[in-house]
C-alpha cells in the first residue's frame, strides 16, 4: 500500500432525533499507525532534547517522552477528517461542530469515535405560491410637500444678533447650561451645554426655560430646577429632577428665506420652487413606497413561517443570535457606548431575549433557500461583481482587493447566499402582481 492510499474506515448512524445524529466511526489502525508515524518524524526535526543533536531524537525516545502528545495530535489530524467524509458516505450534511465522546485510541488498534452534530431539516415547503402581499396605493398630499418644503427652509434659517432689549417670545436664547441631578441622585449624569440655541415660547421648548429666561439680558445668568414628565423624549431623563445654572452669551432672531425661486436655485439644480416641490413629493413616495413593501414582506414571511412550521437546529439558532448581538452592540458603540458600559450588560438576558427573533430568522432563511431551489432562482456572476463593486465604493478598495478578502472568510458565499434570499423574498412579493 503506497503511503498516501488509506484503508476504508467503518461508520454507522446510531442515533437520529429531528435534525439531531449521531454517527460511530472506526479508522483502521494502519492508517492510526501511519499518522502517527507522519508526526513522530515532525516531532523529531523540531525536538530539543538533553544528549540529542537537534533532529537526530530516536522515534522511540519521542514515542516514550511525547505520548499524549502523540495522541492528541493523532486525534486532532484524523477525527474531523474522518467526521466529514463518514458523515457525507451516510448522506448527512453537518451544520454544528461535532461533539466527540466514546474516543478509543490505543496503539495497534482502530481509533474508534462517536459524533453528535445537527443537520439540515428536510423542508417540503407549501403554500408559498398562494401568498399575497399588501399593496396599499401610496399617495402624499399637497400640504405634506409644504410641510416638507418648510423644514428645508427652516433649515436654512439664519440667526442676527439683537441688542438693547431682553429676550422675549419668539427670540433665541444662544447659552451656555450646566444641569446637575440634586442631591442624592447619583445614577443621573449631569448635562453640559456650549453655545446651545433655545427658542423663547418654542413648542418643544422645555416650559421651565421659557419661564425663567423670559425677560433676561445678555450677560445674565439664571439658576433654577426642571423636573421632566415620565413620557419625556430622553428616557434617561424621565421623572428626574436637575438643576439647572444657564448663562446667557447673546439674543437671537430667527430669519427665514423666501420661498421663491431664487431660494430654489440656492438648493441645488432648481430654476424655480415648483421643480423644488415635484422633487420632493419624488422623494416621499419612493420612500413611502420602499417602507410599504420593507413591511409588506415582513408580513409574508411571517406567513410563510406560519405556514410551514419545521425544527431547525440549534447552533443556526445560536449563530443567528451571535448575529443579532454584534449588530446591536455594534450600534450602540456607534451612539457613544463605551465599551466598559458594554461590559456590564446582562448577556445571557440579552441572548435569552434574540432568541425568539433568531428561530423566526432561521427559518425564514431556510424557506427562502428551499423556494429558490424550487423556481430556480440564482446569482449570476454580474450580480456579485455588482454587490463587490458597491462594496469597494463603501470601503474605499479595489474590488480585487474586496474579493480576495472575503474569499478568505467564505464571505463570498454569504453574499452571494443574501442576495438569493433577497431575489427569493422579491419572487415571491411580485407574483401576485
Amino acid at each position: 500500500m503506497s503511503p498516501t492510499e488509506t484503508t476504508d474506515a467503518k461508520s454507522a448512524e446510531t442515533k437520529k432525533d429531528g435534525v439531531k445524529r449521531e454517527i460511530s466511526v472506526e479508522i483502521p489502525a494502519d492508517e492510526v499507525a501511519r499518522e502517527t508515524e507522519a508526526i513522530v518524524q515532525k516531532y523529531q526535526k523540531a525536538a530539543r532534547l538533553p544528549g540529542f543533536r537537534r533532529g537526530h531524537v530516536p522515534a522511540s525516545i519521542i514515542r516514550q517522552r511525547f505520548k499524549e502528545d502523540l495522541k492528541s495530535d493523532v486525534v486532532e489530524a484524523l477525527v474531523p477528517r474522518y467526521f466529514r467524509k463518514e458523515a457525507e458516505k451516510l448522506g448527512m450534511i453537518p451544520v454544528s461542530q461535532p461533539r466527540v465522546s466514546d474516543l478509543h485510541i490505543h496503539e495497534g488498534e482502530p481509533l474508534r469515535f462517536k459524533a453528535s452534530f445537527e443537520i439540515l431539516p428536510e423542508i417540503k415547503v407549501e403554500g408559498y405560491k398562494e401568498l399575497r402581499a399588501d399593496k396599499p396605493e401610496i399617495v402624499v398630499k399637497d400640504e405634506e410637500v409644504e410641510d416638507a418644503l418648510n423644514n428645508v427652509r427652516e433649515q436654512h434659517a439664519t440667526f442676527a444678533s439683537v441688542e438693547g432689549r431682553p429676550l422675549a417670545d419668539g427670540d433665541f436664547a444662544q447659552a451656555s447650561m450646566d444641569g446637575k441631578p440634586k442631591e442624592g441622585d447619583d445614577k443621573t449624569k449631569p448635562v453640559h451645554m456650549d453655545e446651545v440655541l433655545i427658542e423663547i415660547g418654542g413648542k418643544n421648548t422645555v416650559p421651565e426655560f421659557t419661564a425663567n429666561l423670559r425677560g433676561a439680558n445678555a450677560g445674565d445668568e439664571r439658576e433654577f430646577e426642571v423636573t421632566y414628565p415620565e413620557d419625556t423624549n430622553d428616557k434617561r431623563l424621565a421623572s428626574k429632577t436637575l438643576v439647572y445654572a444657564v448663562k446667557v452669551q447673546a439674543i437671537k432672531q430667527k430669519n427665514l428665506p423666501e420661498l421663491n425661486d431664487d431660494f430654489a436655485k440656492e438648493l441645488g439644480e432648481f430654476s424655480n420652487l415648483d421643480q423644488v416641490r415635484k422633487q420632493i413629493r419624488e422623494n416621499m413616495l419612493a420612500e413611502r413606497k420602499h417602507t410599504a413593501e420593507r413591511e409588506a414582506k415582513d408580513k409574508l414571511m411571517a406567513e410563510l413561517v406560519r405556514r410551514n412550521d419545521f425544527e431547525v437546529p440549534e447552533s443556526l439558532v445560536e449563530r443567528q443570535i451571535d448575529v443579532r448581538l454584534e449588530r446591536g452592540l455594534r450600534a450602540l458603540a456607534a451612539q457613544g457606548m463605551k465599551m466598559e458600559d458594554m461590559k456590564k450588560m446582562d448577556l445571557p438576558r440579552l441572548r435569552a431575549g434574540q432568541r425568539d427573533q433568531a428561530v423566526q430568522d432561521v427559518k425564514s432563511s431556510l424557506l427562502l433557500e428551499r423556494i429558490a431551489e424550487l423556481e430556480g432562482i440564482s446569482v449570476g456572476d454580474d450580480e456579485l461583481n455588482h454587490e463587490l463593486d458597491a462594496l469597494a465604493q463603501q470601503t474605499k478598495q479595489t474590488p480585487e482587493a474586496v474579493r480576495a478578502r472575503l474569499t478568505q472568510d467564505g464571505g463570498l458565499d454569504r453574499i452571494r447566499n443574501r442576495i438569493r434570499s433577497e431575489k427569493t423574498l422579491d419572487f415571491l412579493y411580485h407574483q401576485s402582481a
